[in-house]
C-alpha cells in the first residue's frame, strides 16, 4: 500500500499532497516538460492502472452486466 501525506494550512485545509518517490517515478519516467504533458501521462498512468486491474477482475455474463447497470 502507497502511503501518502497530505499538507494542510493552519485552518485544516488540504494544501497538497506529499508522493512517494517510487511513485512518482513509476508514474513520471521523465520528467513533464508542460501541465499538459503532466496532465496526459497522468491520465495514461490511470488508465494503464485500471486496465490492469480489470484484467484480474471475473467478467459478467450478459445477464449478470444488464443487472448491475439497472441496479446503477
Amino acid at each position: 500500500m502507497i502511503e501518502l501525506e497530505y499538507l494542510t494550512d493552519k485552518k485544516g485545509q488540504l494544501k497538497g499532497v506529499i508522493i512517494p518517490i517510487e511513485l512518482w517515478q513509476k508514474i513520471f519516467p521523465e520528467m513533464p516538460e508542460t501541465l499538459g504533458e503532466f496532465i496526459e501521462t497522468l491520465e495514461d498512468y490511470c488508465l494503464n492502472k485500471a486496465m490492469d486491474e480489470a484484467k484480474d477482475t471475473p467478467l459478467l455474463s450478459k445477464e449478470e452486466a444488464l443487472k448491475f447497470l439497472r441496479e446503477e
